[in-house]
């Protein structure tokens, strides 16, 4: 039985690797600081500890060892600097969550491979990730660290809705006001069910292959997103959306905090070729796609009408996109 160590464990996409996991017959433990919003099975060991106190981290650990840890919430390299402290030694696999937002943006060329060159001028978030490549590679040289690298891309669950604003989207539509879509929409995006990137992920768990190599997970569903916000209206229920278009660039002036993920990702038509780690997890494929997707986050949504939160400050930062558009039109 292969033991994984799992750091959190209940965010969107190593929740479904969890499940993922204990239906293979893993021995898992899962190492976080007790906040998540998704639960745990029963079957899982559950530690509590905050991740950046390498005292903590050892004392809640004992002399516990791992044939992998997934390290699910390391950031930048100080981050990755710490789990090392604690964990080189004691496993046979670190596999460190990148991004494939790290990937070259705009892409040269399309499809995005593993061979595609990591630089990402727009969005500190990647270059971070760049970072602490750079420094598990440097370990991997120099002292034979045993790391795996994954990069997954827009990744989403039921609970994670894909848009700008999230649930403010949704009941922009239900009241008949305009959605802000950026761009012309037409753009290919691809976006990956947790559940589908899980079956990829533990099917790397405990392979020697892996060992110093690095693997983009994502599906090969690729829409527009004028598509993702359409079949997000219709699992709403709207029939006619009103979609407003803005440049990023505009979004990014009257919403800062958007243009990095703007400029550094989501605008640029972005599709991958997954050949790699299919050649090693042949069972891995798109079963979700989003329009199924769409219907199971509007599903868990009416369900909980308390995670239906609208954000104030969002809101009026689209209202104001809105008329921005409709003045320059």
């Amino acid at each position: 039985m292969t033991s994984i160590l799992y750091l959190g464990g209940t965010g969107t996409i190593s929740a479904a690797c969890v499940r993922r996991s204990i239906e293979r017959g893993h021995d898992v433990t899962v190492l976080n600081r007790g906040s998540g919003r998704r639960g745990l099975p029963d079957e899982v060991t559950v530690l509590s500890a905050d991740v950046r106190d390498p005292e903590a981290l050892t004392g809640a650990l004992g002399g516990q060892e791992f044939d992998a840890v997934a390290d699910f919430l390391s950031f930048t390299p100080t981050h990755v600097s710490t789990a090392l402290d604690v964990f080189e030694g004691r496993t046979g696999q670190y596999v460190f969550i990148s991004s494939a937002s790290a990937y070259q943006k705009p892409p040269a060329a399309l499809p995005i491979t593993e061979r595609t060159p990591l630089e990402n001028p727009f969005w500190q978030y990647s270059r971070d990730k760049i970072a602490c490549e750079a420094l598990l590679r440097a370990a991997s040289a120099d002292r034979g660290l045993p790391m795996t690298i994954i990069r997954p891309s827009h990744t989403y669950d039921a609970q994670s809705i894909p848009t700008m604003g999230g649930w403010t989207d949704v009941a922009r539509m239900r009241s008949g006001r305009p959605v802000v879509v950026h761009g012309d929409g037409t753009s290919l995006w691809t976006i990956t069910h947790s559940d589908d990137f899980a079956v990829a992920f533990t099917g790397l768990i405990g392979r020697s292959e892996a060992i110093g190599e690095d693997y983009t997970i994502t599906g090969s569903h690729a829409p527009t997103w004028n598509q993702i916000y359409g079949w997000l209206a219709d699992a709403a229920g709207v029939e006619a959306p009103e979609f407003v278009h803005v440049a990023s660039e505009t979004i990014g002036v009257i919403a800062p905090d958007l243009l990095p993920t703007l400029a550094g990702d989501k605008a640029h038509t972005i599709v991958f070729d997954t050949a790699k780690v299919q050649a090693l997890v042949p069972e891995f494929a798109t079963t979700i796609t989003f329009d199924e997707g769409a219907r199971r986050i509007l599903a868990h949504y009416d369900a909980h009408p308390e995670a239906q939160v609208v954000d104030a400050q969002r809101d009026d930062q689209f209202d104001r996109m809105v008329a921005h558009a409709r003045s320059a039109a």
